[in-house]
């Protein structure tokens, strides 16, 4: 027969053991969340660097080529 103290061990020792398992895999969740928050943040600068450039492109597209005068005598 299994004395009380025993099974307290027991039944103390699954708990920790559940929770252990458990909140590393919500450890892992979180993690993998704040990597693709990270990632998806990038992308967005990465556009953003990608347009700004795009816009001057096309302002220098825009603007009117320099008029050269000849100035010889």
């Amino acid at each position: 027969m299994v004395s009380e103290a025993e099974r307290t061990k027991d039944v103390v020792q699954e708990v920790v053991e559940s929770t252990a398992l458990h909140v590393g895999r919500i450890a892992q969740i979180v993690a993998g969340a704040v990597a693709e928050v990270v990632r998806e943040i990038g992308d967005l600068a990465t556009d953003v660097f990608e347009m700004r450039e795009a816009g001057e492109r096309a302002r220098a597209d825009a603007e009117p080529a320099p008029v050269v005068v000849d100035q010889r005598p």
